[in-house]
């Protein structure tokens, strides 16, 4: 049976290690940009990811920034299937992020040396070129299929 999930369940679900895929309006009549990201949350809080501010990054930082609110959806793809979706509005930019906020998110997906590592590599980059957004979630989405799709 499909059902909405509970603040607590949903909150939960978003708190595991999973990867977000970002949505958020673009310029150009073109289509929402949508990408994948890594991202840290802890129920109750903000969700925050970070991203560049050169190359291909470049036009993702300055559409959230222009945009001021996205979407960022996380599901389960296996039996039972289970998603939440996340509206938000834009509650910070943190340029450059602090090497906490960096690790925070980063050792969600790997371990700990390998996060400490790349941290300090990007710490020591001298041209600055990361941004960490912290999004206020606004509405949430959910969905659990149940276990009867197992």
């Amino acid at each position: 049976m499909t059902t909405t999930m509970t603040r607590t369940q949903r909150e939960e679900f978003l708190a595991d290690t999973r990867i977000a895929v970002l949505s958020v309006a673009s310029d150009d009549h073109r289509p929402p940009l949508t990408v994948p990201v890594f991202y840290g949350y802890q129920p109750g809080g903000e969700i925050t990811f970070f991203t560049g501010t050169e190359g291909r990054r470049a036009r993702k930082t300055r559409l959230i920034e222009r945009a001021k609110v996205l979407s960022i959806c996380v599901q389960r793809e296996e039996p039972p299937f289970q998603y939440v979706t996340v509206e938000g509005t834009l509650a910070g930019i943190e340029r450059p992020p602090s090497a906490e906020q960096l690790r925070n998110v980063i050792r969600r997906y790997v371990p700990e040396d390998v996060a400490r590592q790349w941290v300090e590599e990007e710490i020591g980059n001298p041209a600055g070129t990361l941004v960490l957004f912290r999004v206020r979630p606004d509405r949430w989405l959910s969905m659990d299929a149940g276990e009867d799709m197992k």
